[in-house]
């Protein structure tokens, strides 16, 4: 059990995948479009490379010859992970589920059309007279997103139709990729929004972690939370459209599957084949293995005993403010940590730009806990820490 990894994508959910895997022993190399990435940091070799550029793709792979391809962003030139495939590269969770969840156009009509999952209605639009046609028909409020983008990127709420050119452009701005096509979905209004980590496995049934609460803000996580409150009827509803969807992508791996909770019940939104942002409340010890070790584990085909829910916890984002290209300094750790069952991890990364998340604070108790009073917690001890 030696295998080489490569990891297409090091930002800070790369770093913590690194480390378990580094962990069980692995060859890892840490592929990015910037240099001292965080994962590239930790890795045993790493490669600077535009990741949509299929030539210089091929190029590393061959370079490298790795057993497994780990996708871990989204602005990557998929298409060629079908080569991959054909090579005996095990591509994580698969070629098809790479391809199909980098983009939400694919992956909201597998949903919607050929699964019959619950689902916001949506329309696509590519030009700026298709987006206001698909406005017009969805309504106001609507959600509009590109349908490649990460971490909120050009995703806004239309209230207003004076609005509509602002969000069009703000859409196309965001999108990463060569893809400039949108997505205008039904505005749900929701309970909470949860994320359902999803364990496939090569030789075992698909496992589910307790639900994760989570809020955001410019389309991006701001603070998790587990366990999440939700019934036992939503809960199985959740978990059944998680394994539909993941069994029709197939591979192995851990999936962020994220619903709205809604008076009406469940409604699918969105996943990841990967390790979700939201998931890294697990840091904090809330289970007897983190997002991070449980994808390790189902990428190399390894048992998973179970998943057992151990602590309450939270996570709660610590932003940069400012743009600066200069290695960022931190100030205030030592009162961060002054507070009892808690923590902070720091991402390390080169640069700075405003709401970048640059590190998290944790913080756990018994499950019995109040968790307003944890989220409390975890947001002051965020504010400890700025990124100057």
């Amino acid at each position: 059990m030696n295998k080489k990894i490569m990891l297409l994508g090091s930002g800070e959910l790369g770093r913590e995948v690194v480390i378990a895997l580094k962990r069980l022993g692995q060859y890892v190399v840490a592929v990015d479009n910037y240099a001292d990435a965080p994962a590239m940091q930790l890795a045993d070799e790493f490669e600077v490379i535009d990741m949509l550029d299929g030539n210089a793709l091929t190029a590393i792979v061959s370079k490298h010859k790795p057993d497994l391809i780990v996708p871990e962003i989204e602005a990557i030139r998929t298409e060629k992970f079908y080569d991959f495939e054909q090579q005996n590269i095990q591509v994580v969770p698969s070629a098809k589920a790479a391809n199909f969840t980098m983009n939400r156009k694919l992956i909201r009509d597998l949903a919607a059309k050929e699964l019959g999952l619950r689902t916001a209605n949506y329309q696509y639009a590519t030009t700026l007279e298709e987006f206001k046609n698909a406005v017009k028909n969805i309504g106001i409020p609507c959600v509009v997103k590109p349908l490649m983008s990460s971490s909120g990127k050009g995703q806004s709420v239309l209230r207003n139709e004076n609005d509509m050119q602002k969000s069009w452009d703000y859409a196309c701005s965001g999108s990463r990729g060569d893809l400039m096509e949108v997505i205008v979905e039904e505005f749900i209004p929701f309970e909470t929004e949860i994320t359902l980590l999803t364990v496939t496995q090569k030789n075992s049934a698909t496992l589910f972690c307790s639900p994760i609460g989570h809020r955001q803000e410019r389309g991006d996580y701001q603070e998790s939370w587990q366990p999440c409150l939700i019934s036992e009827k939503d809960l199985k509803e959740a978990q059944t459209m998680a394994a539909k969807v993941t069994e029709a992508l197939t591979g192995a791996g851990i999936w962020g599957v994220e619903f709205f909770l809604t008076d009406k019940g469940v409604y699918f939104s969105e996943l990841s084949p990967r390790p979700h942002d939201t998931g890294m409340v697990t840091l904090a010890g809330t289970q007897n293995l983190n997002e991070f070790e449980l994808h390790a584990r189902a990428i190399l085909g390894l048992p998973i005993p179970q998943i057992e829910l151990l602590k309450s916890g939270v996570s709660a984002v610590i932003l940069a403010d400012t743009e600066n290209k200069n290695q960022p300094t931190y100030f205030g750790i030592e009162q961060a940590l002054e507070f009892e069952k808690s923590n902070v991890k720091i991402f390390r990364k080169p640069t700075t730009r405003l709401h970048r998340r640059m590190g998290v604070a944790l913080v756990y108790d018994d499950l019995q806990s109040d968790m307003n009073n944890l989220r409390k917690k975890a947001k002051t001890i965020a504010d400890c820490v700025s990124v100057k």
